[in-house]
């Protein structure tokens, strides 16, 4: 059924539409802040299908990270040295300007550090041999010093439990993504972008130089110019890119007193996570246990990884502690056979900026300014 829409509704909101981006994330929010940023009097409409963000970028874990060694060493062997450390440096790099764009108190971002937990002697022993060439290349690009430390003697402290070795990593944070999202729409509303939320775009075509698209609520309207940043969610547009669904689970536990946890942990080759929030313990991943399940844009939780995290939970990162779960959920990341992000152009005047890999918090800035600079090249 199509839904016409007011008179009202369309000047206000769907008429001489420069820029519409498909997508409120940080891609998105970031994109469009850029492009006002280089034309203050480009009108640009952002619709977002859900009441919220629909995919990861307010469901994630809060992590600011720029990659595990032993995930590092996994992209080595599929990738060049240049593109892996290129993409950890854009990482970093993006991490930098979402701080500047938003301030370090508006997202409560915390410098706590990172660590990678072992749980047997090989993987660490590969992983250790590669902290000082990891730290010289890392060095070199963005001048942080011995990045990368044993930090074994930390195992007591933080209270963990059938762990052998640790790795920390000082370039690594944690902020609230809740807090951040929303610093990132105050702003956008503050330039004149316009967001609409339950616009669930389904599809588009190029018509008389223009953009028509087409909604799932029955909304036809126009615009100059497409920017498609769903990330996880590209394929439903974009079927042809390289980008695929992933889904990510996580529970957040009841507040602890005394709570040893703090920082930003890695398990697993990256695949599993946890971190304090203040006095809980947030923990997610474990899409490996099934890659074939998690490969969905459903958000539900499963029993199969809910149980595996608990399992965590109790024997490693909170031995013999009394806590409940509060909550549970699910978000929507966008993988493909690498982890860069796709920034170009699909056809005239239609352009997408999605696949951040697991790392939005750290790519989304750049990518979505990278985008910007795309689409205001050709306005």
């Amino acid at each position: 059924m199509r839904f016409e829409l007011s008179f009202w509704e369309q000047k206000q909101y769907f008429t001489n539409i420069d820029v519409v981006i498909v997508g409120s994330g940080i891609v998105g929010l970031s994109a469009a802040l850029s492009l006002k940023e280089k034309s203050p009097k480009i009108n640009i409409l952002i619709v977002e299908s859900g009441a919220l963000p629909s995919g990861a970028s307010t469901k994630n874990a809060g992590f600011a990270c720029i990659g595990s060694i032993s995930e590092l060493i996994d992209d080595l062997k599929k990738r060049e040295e240049e593109e892996v450390f290129a993409l950890v440096e854009k990482r970093y790099n993006g991490l930098k300007r979402l701080r500047e764009r938003i301030g370090d108190a508006g997202m409560h971002y915390n410098a706590y550090g990172g660590y990678e937990v072992f749980d047997n002697v090989i993987n660490y022993e590969e992983c250790a041999d590669k902290i000082t060439d990891f730290n010289f290349e890392l060095n070199k690009r963005i001048g942080i010093k011995e990045i990368y430390k044993n930090a074994d003697a930390s195992i007591a402290k933080l209270g963990l439990n059938n762990t052998k070795h640790l790795i920390s990593c000082s370039a690594e944070g944690q902020i609230d993504s809740g807090m951040m999202m929303e610093a990132l729409i105050d702003k956008a509303k503050l330039a004149g972008i316009k967001i609409l939320n339950g616009l669930h775009v389904t599809s588009f075509e190029n018509e008389n130089d223009k953009i028509k698209l087409q909604t799932k609520n029955g909304y036809i309207f126009q615009a100059g110019r497409m920017l498609i940043c769903t990330n996880g969610f590209a394929k439903q547009l974009l079927p042809s890119e390289d980008v695929e669904p992933a889904r990510g689970q996580v529970l957040i536990t009841s507040q602890i007193p005394l709570l040893k946890i703090k920082g930003n942990f890695h398990f697993d080759r990256g695949y599993f996570y946890f971190r304090n929030v203040e006095d809980r313990v947030l923990i997610g991943g474990g899409r490996n246990l099934s890659f074939e399940t998690e490969h969905t844009t459903e958000q539900n939780v499963t029993t199969l990884i809910q149980s595996k995290l608990e399992e965590l939970l109790r024997e490693m990162i909170l031995p013999g502690i009394n806590y409940s779960i509060e909550q549970r959920w699910a978000g929507t990341m966008g993988i493909g056979t690498n982890k860069d992000p796709i920034v170009k152009k699909i056809q005239k005047n239609i352009y997408c900026a999605v696949r951040m890999g697991g790392m939005g918090i750290a790519l989304g800035s750049l990518t979505g300014e990278e985008a910007a600079a795309l689409v205001f090249a050709e306005l």
